[in-house]
C-alpha cells in the first residue's frame, strides 16, 4: 500500500479515466450536506479531490453520517485511529451500515477506492445514492436541502378485483394488432379443390 509507486502505460490510461469521472460540483453538494447533518464539529476539508479523499480517509466522518441518519441505534461506534487496518476497518463498517440503511451494492464503493485513492467517483455515487435515500425516507433525520440529491422512485402497488382481472383477460391489448374487419368470407373448406374459372 505505502510502498505503491506511480502506474505506467496501460495502468495510468485506466486510472486517467477514472479520474475523470470525479465531479467537483458533486464534491461540494456532498460536503455542505455531511457538515449539515453532522454538524460543525466535523470540520471541513481542503478543495480538491486531494482534500476530500483526506478528510473521508480514516472513515470516521462517513461512520458519523451514517449514525446521524439513524435515529434510534448507532449503527458504527467509531474508534479514532492512525494505524492503517483500523483506518479501513472503519471505512468497511461504514459500507456495511450503508447497505444495511439500503444502499445497493452496485453503488457501493470499495474500501481502497477511498482509502488508496483508487476510484474517488465510486465514494462520490456512494455518498450520492445514501444522500438520495436519506431524501426518499422521509423519516426525520435527512438535515439540509432536499434539493441537493434526487428522491428515489418508490413502489405503488395497485390492487385489482377478481372482476377486473377477469375483464383483462377478455382484451387483446393493441401490441398484438387487430382483428377488426377479419372475415371468412370467399374461402374455400379444407381439403376442397380451388376452381379457376376461363372466361
Amino acid at each position: 500500500m505505502a510502498n505503491k509507486g506511480p502506474s505506467y502505460g496501460f495502468s495510468r490510461e485506466v486510472q486517467n479515466k477514472i479520474d475523470k469521472k470525479y465531479d467537483p460540483e458533486l464534491e461540494e453538494t456532498l460536503v455542505q450536506w455531511i457538515k449539515a447533518q453532522c454538524g460543525p464539529n466535523i470540520g471541513e476539508p481542503e478543495p480538491g479531490k486531494t482534500g476530500f479523499q483526506t478528510w473521508l480517509k480514516d472513515g470516521c466522518v462517513l461512520c458519523e453520517l451514517i449514525n446521524s441518519l439513524n435515529s434510534s441505534t448507532k449503527p458504527v461506534t467509531i474508534k479514532r485511529s492512525g494505524m492503517a487496518f483500523k483506518q479501513m476497518e472503519q471505512i468497511s463498517l461504514f459500507l456495511k451500515a450503508a447497505e444495511q440503511y439500503g444502499v445497493v451494492k452496485t453503488d457501493m464503493f470499495q474500501t481502497v477506492d477511498l482509502f488508496e485513492a483508487k476510484d474517488l467517483a465510486a465514494v462520490q455515487r456512494t455518498l450520492s445514492a445514501l444522500g438520495s435515500l436519506a431524501v426518499t425516507k422521509l423519516d426525520g433525520t435527512y438535515k439540509g436541502d432536499p434539493n441537493w440529491f434526487h428522491k428515489k422512485a418508490q413502489e405503488n402497488r395497485r390492487e385489482f378485483t377478481e372482476e377486473q382481472l377477469k375483464e383483462g383477460q377478455s382484451v387483446i391489448g393493441l401490441q398484438m394488432g387487430t382483428n377488426k374487419g377479419a372475415s371468412q368470407a370467399g374461402m374455400t373448406g379444407y381439403g376442397q379443390q380451388r376452381q379457376i374459372l376461363n372466361p
